[in-house]
């Protein structure tokens, strides 16, 4: 199969423009991020593109920005129509504000429809409109529950014995006697704790024509489930408001909670920034609710794109899907990010075990857990009013939920309200 894949890809990449110049001086190219991390994987699939004689050479100028500057600064260049850059990574929250009116981004339906039924769409279609795939995704993004097992072990808990919502939470209860520690904590301040489990319960913020489904029952329920946690004790709000600060990373790299539960990618987290946990962090399947939903979750995501008015665009629409749809290109985004990859082939490949420091980390077969939720991840509803709504959750709803310990009615409906106001 994966033969199979790299003849089709390598098809696909011949067939397309690519303008070499006459005296074999490189292509520039640049390229925009808010994420410094996505340069390493790129500049690896670079040198292996150049080392590639039968490829244009290619100078991409890497620049790396802070995540609103960025998007800013891609919202007037698109608009302007000047200094937009060649390729560029669009945070998941800010797609949709990017498909609107004349889109500014190039379609790469020739690399993605060839292989759709060796890719994970469900991740693409976060980046699609009418038919056209415009942002190509790292990862898949897969939501799973990272344990921390001496403490479980601790109360006498087996982590594998967890399988549902209400399992959890009694096994947090038990936590909280024994060990005087939350089994989880809630954010307070964003979206990845609330998100996460109304839509592996079934649930979302919005459907495709913008009808507003924050305040049904489902929402309700499970924003009443979290507010339960937190009324006895298992859960508390997140050291510093979510889970990507140094307040929070310190806190849980001494030992003090039993679980968080994350995308995937969060695995370089645990080993970059809370070394003190390697051996003791396992990973798990998020547990199921009792009365339905699905596995897992999708979480965060960057589509990076073609800017349509590149002069370039056609070489830089063939490197995007070099670096990010072959099966060379995923392994690559496994073992240099720790990523989820989208190309399903990838999965129980030779290449995927080498040894890394991620399995030396958590000391398991990672991709075993990985492989049993991929079969029933939803799609995220990304209209261009999503990213509203998650503003409204970050600065409303989990707030509210989480540090002043609301009504969950009250809150699900008032901030269904405003998202309505907002859409009218």
């Amino acid at each position: 199969m994966k033969k199979l894949l790299s003849v089709l890809l390598s098809v696909i990449l011949m067939l397309s423009v690519c303008t070499a110049l006459a005296d074999d001086a490189p292509i520039k190219l640049t390229l925009w991020t808010f994420q410094e991390l996505h340069t390493e994987l790129y500049q690896v699939m670079l040198d292996k593109w150049n080392a590639d004689s039968a490829k244009p050479k290619l100078e991409i100028d890497f620049q790396v920005f802070p995540y609103e500057d960025m998007h800013n600064k891609l919202t007037i260049a698109l608009q302007s129509g000047e200094g937009a850059p060649d390729l560029v990574d669009i945070e998941i929250n800010m797609f949709a504000n990017y498909l609107k009116g004349d889109i500014g981004l190039a379609p790469m339906n020739e690399y993605v429809v060839p292989i759709a039924d060796h890719l994970v769409m469900s991740r693409l279609n976060n980046y699609a409109k009418d038919g056209n795939y415009y942002g190509i995704d790292h990862h898949i993004g897969a939501t799973v529950m990272f344990y921390n097992t001496a403490i479980l072990e601790a109360a006498g808990i087996d982590y594998t014995a967890i399988k549902t919502w209400d399992d959890f939470h009694e096994a947090g209860k038990t936590v909280l006697e024994k060990t005087g520690k939350p089994m989880i904590v809630w954010e307070s301040a964003d979206c990845w704790s609330v998100y996460p489990m109304v839509n592996q319960h079934g649930g979302d913020w919005l459907t495709p024509d913008n009808q507003v489904r924050m305040d049904e029952p489902l929402v309700v329920n499970t924003l009443a489930f979290m507010k339960s946690m937190l009324d006895d004790g298992s859960a508390i709000p997140c050291p510093g408001g979510w889970t990507h600060t140094e307040e929070y990373w310190g806190w849980m790299n001494g030992g003090n909670c039993a679980a968080v539960c994350m995308p995937f990618w969060y695995l370089d987290r645990f080993t970059n920034y809370m070394p003190d946990l390697a051996g003791q962090m396992k990973i798990a399947p998020m547990p199921l609710w009792p009365d339905g939903g699905h596995k897992s979750a999708q979480m965060g995501g960057t589509g990076t794109a073609v800017v349509a008015s590149s002069p370039n665009a056609e070489v830089a629409k063939e490197f995007l899907a070099y670096a990010c749809l072959t099966f060379d290109g995923c392994v690559t985004t496994w073992k240099i990010c720790g990523f989820d990859p989208i190309l399903m082939d990838v999965y129980g490949s030779e290449e995927m075990k080498e040894p890394n420091k991620f399995f030396e980390y958590y000391d398991q077969d990672i991709f075993a857990v990985l492989s049993g939720v991929l079969d029933d991840i939803p799609d995220t509803c990304l209209t261009e009013y999503f990213p509203t709504a998650t503003d409204i959750v970050k600065t409303q709803m989990a707030y509210r939920l989480v540090e002043l310990r609301e009504d969950p009615e009250q809150i699900a409906h008032d901030c269904a309200e405003e998202l309505r106001s907002q859409i009218d």
